[in-house]
């Protein structure tokens, strides 16, 4: 039952480049929040975040942000410091997560297959070290960023060539093998996987653009996928989600190369999935018959501290 007298301090926006997605998400969970009854106060995330939050003396922190400083263990951490229970994952599962390369580690050391890669320097892509040890198509994506921010798809043939620029701020990027297919999504609470979306962006692939602009890609709900790969992605996104030490709830992503080897691919784990009107996870829920506004009291009520 809802508690119409907690405290909700609402944390988004923030520092990161997926700040408009973080305002987005924090937004509707705003109106979810309102609806419930909540007390709430909205905070934008910047370096006095400390001193807001002892002004505001929440009962929970809902962290809305995405990114760098809020799904990384920064924020879990200060929060930690600061005795306030706080929703989605601690700090190492967060920081885990947030580090791809890391977590792809831990992936595969539980059976879960990914894509072959190495980590790679800036200096090693613009100076052409990546091309002289893979060959084309491959991935090249910053080890510690979401929502596709910064990912580079190079094709057989094409002639793209990567910038300074396109590289963005990002040191460390993992290299990988662009694996052919469908992409697939799978939504996890801490009680098991809910269901496998597949997207079909209309052009390119399934980038910030094509995540975040309506009509940009068709959601397909269930996945139509075969029985078998629609269970093991199940299995391997909740899998993902316990061995991380994740909580609430999580998103992994995947590949399906149907008509190559017939494997998935698990690409990564999300600890903050967006809850903007084109998100995933609230999509996959209100198929299983969740509501957004369960969704966010499930949050708020398995806020805590620890890990």
């Amino acid at each position: 039952m809802t508690n119409n007298k907690k405290h909700v301090a609402l944390i988004m926006g923030g520092l990161s480049s997926e700040r408009e997605v973080s305002l987005s998400s924090g937004n509707a969970v705003y109106n979810a929040l309102t609806t419930l009854g909540y007390k709430i106060t909205k905070i934008d995330m910047g370096r006095d975040i400390a001193l807001k939050l002892a002004e505001a003396k929440p009962d929970v922190v809902y962290n809305a942000l995405h990114g760098t400083y809020g799904e990384d263990g920064c924020l879990q951490g200060l929060l930690e410091i600061m005795a306030i229970p706080y929703t989605h994952s601690g700090v190492m599962a967060s920081a885990i997560a947030m580090d791809k390369k890391q977590a792809k580690h831990i992936f595969e050391a539980v059976g879960i297959t990914c894509a072959d890669g190495f980590e790679a320097t800036r200096e090693d892509i613009l100076n052409g070290v990546v091309e002289d040890k893979i060959a084309r198509p491959y991935v090249i994506k910053p080890v510690a960023e979401g929502s596709s921010v910064g990912v580079h798809v190079m094709l057989q043939g094409a002639n793209k060539i990567i910038t300074d620029t396109d590289l963005g701020r990002t040191s460390r990027f993992l290299v990988e093998k662009f694996i052919p297919g469908k992409e697939l999504s799978v939504a996890a609470m801490d009680s098991g996987a809910l269901g496998v979306i597949e997207l079909k962006p209309m052009d390119g692939f399934y980038d910030y653009t094509n995540k975040y602009t309506d009509g940009k890609t068709v959601h397909i709900m269930p996945a139509e996928i075969p029985k078998n790969i629609y269970e093991q992605a199940m299995h391997n996104a909740y899998l993902a989600h316990i061995t991380l030490g994740c909580r609430g709830i999580s998103r992994s992503d995947f590949r399906y190369d149907e008509n190559g080897d017939g494997k998935i691919y698990m690409l990564e784990l999300n600890t903050h999935p967006g809850f903007t009107p084109l998100s995933l996870v609230p999509e996959i829920a209100g198929y299983k018959g969740i509501s957004f506004k369960d969704l966010v009291e499930y949050l708020v009520n398995g806020a805590k501290c620890g890990a």
